[in-house]
C-alpha cells in the first residue's frame, strides 16, 4: 500500500506515492485551459452566499435568474434583490466572487444585477418556501 501525499501547485494538483510517482488528480484543471467552469459547480457555490437579513441562501431564494460560462473561464450571473432599493448587492456581489473562486476553471466573474423581471415569492425554492412559513 502506498502513503499518499497531496501536492498542489499552479497548475495542477498531483498525489505523490511514497515512491515519489505523481498521479494526477483528473479533477483538477489548470487555470485557463479551456474548460468552461460546471455550471452546476457554480450553483452549487453561490448556495454559500446568504441574504442576511432573511437567512436564506440566493439560489433557493430564487435571486439567481441566470448563470452562463465560458470557454475562458468566465461566470456572468444575472441576480435581483428582493427589493429594487436593497444596499445589499455589492456584498453579495464580493461574496459571489468569493464563493466561485474555489470552483475548478473560474477565471472571472461578473454579476450583473438585474431590475426585469421584478423578484416575489413565488420564485423561492419549496425549502426556502417553508424555512419564510410561505405554503
Amino acid at each position: 500500500m502506498h502513503d499518499e501525499i497531496a501536492t498542489r501547485d499552479e497548475e495542477t494538483t498531483a498525489v505523490t506515492t511514497s515512491e515519489g510517482d505523481a498521479v494526477h488528480d483528473a479533477s483538477a484543471r489548470a487555470a485557463g485551459d479551456g474548460s468552461a467552469p460546471d455550471r452546476d459547480a457554480v450553483l452549487e457555490a453561490l448556495k454559500n452566499v446568504y441574504d442576511p437579513e432573511l437567512g436564506i441562501n440566493i439560489v433557493d431564494l430564487g435571486l439567481v435568474y441566470d448563470v452562463q460560462t465560458d470557454e475562458q473561464g468566465g461566470v456572468d450571473i444575472q441576480y435581483s434583490l428582493t427589493t429594487m432599493g436593497c444596499p445589499i448587492g455589492p456584498l453579495i456581489e464580493d461574496q459571489m466572487r468569493g464563493f466561485l473562486k474555489g470552483v475548478p476553471s473560474v477565471e472571472e466573474v461578473r454579476p450583473e444585477f438585474v431590475l426585469r423581471p421584478p423578484w416575489s415569492p413565488e420564485m423561492m425554492s419549496d425549502e426556502a418556501k417553508a424555512a419564510l412559513g410561505i405554503f
